[in-house]
């Protein structure tokens, strides 16, 4: 149980310590410094501890966010700083030497000159030790330093509405049209409804997965009735997907646990779902065949998003990042309908899902995917131009830990490092990324546009790795460097498309579907380690799949050694084999790991 200390003269008629224990506080009172200190060293060494001035005044739900946000070791607001982890140590440092504060005369009660947390919070600030300061807009929190500012002070937090506040706060303060105006306006009150009740957002967020798993087993079906079901589930589905991030944001149940289930449910949602359709449209009247548009509609989605994680590391802590373009787009931010217009070409979750969801429902299959394609092509057409516009004309230095993430989102495998190793001396400016993607383009082209069996894919991938030796031999600090996961991304998972396209038999393509889930899988779980700060996946797990060139190497070989029967079951063994490591170290680490709590605020794009 959290500890939470409350120093100086207590003051009659204050609710501070019911508000504490409501918050889930284990409250002790400290008449000065040297018994504040006693307190915090025979707190439990593994809890939180808080010390708030007695005097205090304000929202329940403003001490809730400066007291119980698990993803800062150290948070304040006026009156009140906590610490938690290791940062009790630092906490307790700053505590030593400060004097008490003296009392001034007058009155029945003693008052304070200044607040012990307040100066806590000022030495902490001198010796550059980062506290976090919640953002709280109309609620109050404040240390009143005379009867008249205290009863001042209880006026202000009545005239505030502290539910309706905190209960808006639940919703990003930045979303798509679709969500905003359709989904968050009744999903927060679901949200407030699954913390009444104890739920947790791992719970919604699972019920979210159950969802779109059966409606995904509606789709598979193929009838009308089915493909209805499952539009209608679909947008359910998206209703938990909102109400988890709102619970976790409503009671601060924050994890990196949780950031890491919403994040690859979200992906598992939506390519179960794709596969539920390609399977009806097979089971429908019309037989129709459209595994290969799902692979190229997870495929799409799958480097789009590796495009928005990769320039948002390399620009993540870049000095002197500024652009004409950055500039241009914040001028447009100003006004206010290309704001929308601008969040819904980018075809965010939401207007994605609405999307599928009514086409499931109106028309077939194959319709939905076209018009998937084309939406998603367009939206990565105008995200990706506008990002490499900011990146040329950016003067920023970029730096290791962006350099660092870059490579390790590449998932280079021993092949291709051990070349880099030899060659040593990369390749200048705009030539890395350049031949990054001319051997992807050479590997998916020569896979393509040859028969099933060839040789020529293998040279292809042979180049591929090449060109991937030569783009990651120097760290990726390029203007357009951030590229290079991406360009992997596309050759990798566009050589398996081709060649099960070219195998032409029946299962090549579900094979290579899963196939390239389960990579995708991996590199969705690269991401989210390194956005909680717990570093790349281990070594040995890159080296045991073969990193990027080694698996497009790898699956060019079999194409031209085996029948087109034989590579389908060899495509479903690698599958199988894939995904079962990384998914049992992926699962290992993050129901193990120390990494600090986070929590995702929705894909970009």
């Amino acid at each position: 149980m959290p500890t939470a200390i409350v120093t100086g003269q207590p003051v009659p008629g204050s609710s501070l310590e019911g508000d504490l224990r409501s918050l889930g506080f284990d409250v002790r009172t400290a008449a000065d410094t040297a018994e504040a200190r006693t307190l915090i060293a025979a707190a439990p060494a593994d809890g939180r501890v808080a010390l708030v001035d007695a005097r205090f005044v304000g929202h329940p739900h403003a001490l809730r966010l400066g007291l119980t946000d698990p993803r800062f070791p150290l948070a304040a607001v006026p009156g009140a700083v906590t610490a938690h982890g290791t940062a009790r140590q630092t906490l307790s440092r700053a505590l030593e030497g400060q004097d008490q504060p003296q009392d001034e005369p007058g009155g029945d009660t003693a008052i304070a000159v200044d607040s012990l947390p307040d100066r806590l919070v000022t030495a902490l600030d001198a010796e550059g030790t980062p506290v976090h300061r919640p953002e709280l807009g109309s609620l109050v929190a404040a240390v009143p330093a005379d009867p008249q500012a205290r009863n001042e002070a209880r006026q202000a937090v009545l005239a505030v509405d502290e539910e309706d506040v905190r209960l808006k706060s639940a919703v990003k303060s930045r979303d798509g049209f679709f969500t905003t105006f359709c989904i968050s306006p009744y999903s927060r009150h679901l949200a407030r409804w699954c913390a009444r009740r104890g739920l947790t957002p791992n719970q919604v967020t699972t019920a979210s997965l159950l969802t779109a798993l059966i409606a995904a087993g509606c789709a598979a079906t193929g009838t009308r009735p089915g493909f209805i079901a499952a539009g209608v589930l679909l947008i359910a589905s998206f209703v938990l997907d909102c109400t988890d991030g709102q619970l976790a944001r409503y009671s601060l149940q924050y994890s990196t646990l949780g950031a890491w289930l919403d994040a690859t449910f979200d992906r598992a949602k939506e390519y179960a779902y794709y596969a539920g359709l390609a399977l009806g449209a097979a089971r429908g009247g019309g037989h129709d065949d459209v595994w290969a548009l799902a692979l190229g509609a997870m495929i799409l989605q799958t480097c789009r998003h590796v495009v928005d994680f990769s320039f948002n590391e390399a620009n993540h802590d870049a000095t002197a990042n500024t652009s004409p373009t950055a500039a241009l787009s914040d001028k447009l931010d100003s006004v206010g309908w290309t704001v929308w217009v601008r969040r819904m070409i980018v075809l965010p979750i939401g207007e994605r899902w609405a999307m599928i969801a009514v086409l499931t429902a109106c028309t077939t299959p194959r319709i939905t995917f076209y018009v998937l394609l084309i939406g998603c092509a367009l939206a990565a057409t105008y995200t990706t131009a506008g990002r490499v516009l900011r990146s040329l004309t950016r003067k920023a230095r970029r730096t290791d830990r962006a350099a660092r993430a870059l490579a390790d989102l590449a998932d280079t495998g021993p092949l291709a490092g051990a070349l880099a190793r030899v060659l040593k001396r990369g390749l200048p400016g705009l030539a890395v990324p350049a031949v990054a993607f001319l051997g992807g383009a050479a590997v998916v082209a020569c896979s393509a546009l040859t028969g099933f069996g060839g040789r020529l894919p293998v040279v292809g991938a042979v180049v591929h790795v090449l060109t991937s030796a030569l783009a990651t031999a120097r760290p990726l600090k390029g203007s357009l460097d951030w590229l290079v996961p991406p360009f992997f991304r596309a050759a990798e998972y566009g050589t398996v498309l081709a060649l099960a396209a070219r195998a032409d038999v029946h299962g090549a393509l579900p094979a290579a579907f899963g196939l390239v889930a389960a990579v995708a899988y991996h590199h969705y779980d690269t991401v989210y380690r390194i956005r909680g700060d717990a570093g790349a996946p281990p070594a040995w797990l890159v080296r045991a799949i073969g990193g990027q060139e080694g698996r497009t190497l790898l699956v060019t070989v079999l194409a031209a050694l085996l029948t087109a029967s034989q590579f389908t079951v060899a495509l479903t063994v690698i599958a199988v084999c894939v995904a079962l490591l990384v998914l049992v170290e992926s699962i290992r680490f993050w129901v193990s790991a120390g990494a600090p709590a986070v929590h995702d605020e929705g894909e970009t794009a």
